[in-house]
């Protein structure tokens, strides 16, 4: 049982497991850590073994250990004053905030549309104001002064609503100046591979924001004034600054991601709309990686159910999955999970009350091309999506059956509303069986499910293909930190290396393939989805904004691109002729290779 591939088995061992400890120790001391008696224990550990289900990294090297660090791997800052030192929301005491959540391994999302704009008067000082853009440096240095404390860099997403008056100056804050981009040319036309990655480092720490994926907020009435051609006001504390053209400030977003691969793009309306806790939050950012839209102080408790441990042999040759086997692991993992919450040590008080006021998780799926590929249905084709669909549906429905019957017993989250949580929105898209059980017992957890990236954690099972995207190879080299330096090994696709299966790889799946992916995900899913939308070499322009307008109608909450023939591929390639790749880890840190 555990990861048979050295590299996985390094990784693992690197990350998530005590000195000396081994696999089988690790699963034990994090059942340990959640059981809830001995048939809980043996059911979750058994699970863990067989890497049936794979909770997030934090809590796998949390949960059970004699470090003081959080098992949640993202945060969201609480509600930034507009106030620099005065008072306990100001800009300075969330940026100490965030150092104490960055400490202990968090990523964190700000949003920074609460901020007055730049120039803006501030009639106590007889000042005008820095402006949102100025003020994430502070935060981008936080995050710096974090890693060189020697702890792994935090990761950090940075939000600003769509009608803030320096929306612009916002979009543009992470492109770098030609200058830079001929700095980064002649650092790729280093020879000697040592020379140029110590240059490629330095350089890369100079660059602004280094520390920050950034994300508009993008209302509904924007998406409407650009379909309709209309002009488009520019607010902030009740007042007008700016009106512009909807379409010109779309097509200066389109840009940015077009060239850049950023900012990336939060439907902030649909989130609010479709949350369970409609009634007494509002989301206004998510976490680095958008996968889990998050109030003030909201935590992201994530893990993932690993499909590729349910596909089983047909008697007559092929393969079929075992959906029934999955749904029996339900019970066991949300009962883990939910116990979590109340045992894990959190960076903030705040946080503290916040998990568990409301008790939410985000349980996801990894391994979904490499086994619905071994049944025999190619990724992103319709017998694909049908099975995907029914895959998130019956665990999603069971996910919630589960947490309202550990409401029976153990009691629904304190601010369970009864009436107004049954008229959410997404609440009403799940069977009505369980409403009915929610409707009688309340329900334990006020969210259940997610997408996240998986990135490190799908690695360590064996390198099955990450979350719900495609493999990008079928065979790779992968570096990996030791004590006596960096050792390379060579890994294969689970799927590849196991049932000889060669599925698509992201260079064979379309972009509207991988829209498609998205949208049938994101129909069952209660938080949000991490998917890369993939864009093909010399995809045009319109072909590239229509993904965005195509995620939008089809009920998206977010949507996220990559160009292989963008500027920031030419400034991050190693070699011409090199392919690159690039991953997401739980954290939201983005790596190219």
């Amino acid at each position: 049982m555990g990861p048979t591939q050295p590299a996985s088995q390094a990784i693992h061992a690197e990350k998530y497991r005590g000195r000396g400890e081994s696999f089988r120790e690790a699963a034990g001391r994090v059942a340990g850590a959640l059981r809830d008696d001995d048939k809980h224990y043996q059911a979750f550990r058994d699970i863990l073994l067989d890497m049936r289900f794979l909770p997030a990294g934090r809590v796998q090297s949390a949960m059970g250990s004699t470090r003081s660090v959080t098992p949640y791997n993202c945060y969201v800052s609480g509600t930034i004053e507009d106030s620099f030192v005065e008072g306990h929301g100001s800009i300075m005491s969330r940026a100490l905030e965030a150092a104490a959540t960055m400490r202990q391994g968090g990523g964190i999302g700000y949003d920074f549309s609460s901020l007055r704009p730049r120039g803006a008067a501030i009639k106590k000082l007889q000042s005008n104001s820095s402006g949102p853009v100025a003020f994430m440096d502070i935060f981008d240095a936080v995050c710096r002064c974090t890693s060189s404390s020697g702890h792994r860099r935090g990761a950090q997403m940075g939000v600003l609503r769509v009608d803030h008056p320096d929306i612009e100056e916002f979009i543009r804050s992470k492109q770098p100046s030609e200058e830079m981009q001929a700095l980064w040319r002649l650092v790729e036309a280093i020879e000697d591979d040592g020379e140029r990655a110590a240059a490629h480092s330095a350089l890369q720490a100079t660059l602004r924001f280094s520390g920050f994926n950034i994300s508009v907020g993008v209302t509904d009435e924007f998406m409407q004034a650009v379909k309709d051609g209309l002009d488009f006001d520019l607010r902030w504390g009740g007042s007008t600054y700016k009106t512009v053209d909807a379409r010109a400030l779309w097509d200066m977003i389109m840009r940015g991601t077009w060239d850049w691969a950023e900012p990336g793009v939060l439907f902030i309306d649909r989130i609010n709309q479709m949350n369970n806790l409609w009634y007494c939050e509002s989301v206004a950012a998510t976490n680095p990686c958008g996968e889990q839209p998050l109030p003030p102080y909201g935590a992201c408790l994530l893990g993932s159910f690993n499909l590729v441990k349910y596909v089983r042999p047909r008697s007559e040759g092929g393969h079929w999955l075992d959906l029934n086997q999955l749904l029996q692991d339900v019970e066991p993992v949300v009962r883990a999970m939910d116990n979590v919450v109340d045992r894990a040590r959190y960076p903030l008080y705040e946080q503290e009350k916040e998990a568990k006021n409301k008790r939410r998780m985000g349980i996801g799926i990894t391994g979904l091309a490499n086994a619905l590929e071994a049944i025999g249905h190619p990724y992103g084709s319709q017998a694909f999506l049908d099975v995907q669909e029914a895959i998130l549906s019956r665990m999603t429905n069971e996910c919630y059956r589960v947490s309202a019957y550990l409401a029976r017993e153990k009691g629904a989250f304190p601010l369970f509303d009864r009436d107004r949580y049954l008229a959410g929105k997404f609440v009403n898209t799940l069977d009505g069986d369980v409403l009915d059980v929610i409707r009688r017992y309340g329900i334990r957890n006020s969210h259940l499910t997610s997408i996240a990236p998986t990135g490190t954690i799908s690695f360590t099972a064996d390198c099955v293909s990450s979350s719900i995207e495609p493999p990008f190879a079928y065979e790779f080299d992968r570096k990996v930190r030791g004590a006596d330096g960096d050792i390379t090994y060579s890994c294969t696709d689970y799927a590849y290396r196991v049932w000889g299966v060669k599925g698509r790889t992201t260079a064979d799946v379309t972009v509207d393939e991988h829209v498609n992916v998205l949208l049938a995900s994101q129909k069952y899913i209660d938080s949000a989805v991490s998917k890369t939308c993939n864009l093909a070499p010399g995809a045009s322009w319109d072909e590239f904004k229509s993904v965005y307008m195509k995620a939008f109608d089809g009920g998206a909450k977010g949507c996220t691109t990559f160009r292989p023939d963008g500027k920031r591929m030419g400034i991050i390639k190693v070699k011409p002729t090199q392919e690159v790749s690039c991953t997401i880890d739980e954290a939201g840190r983005r790596s190219c290779e």
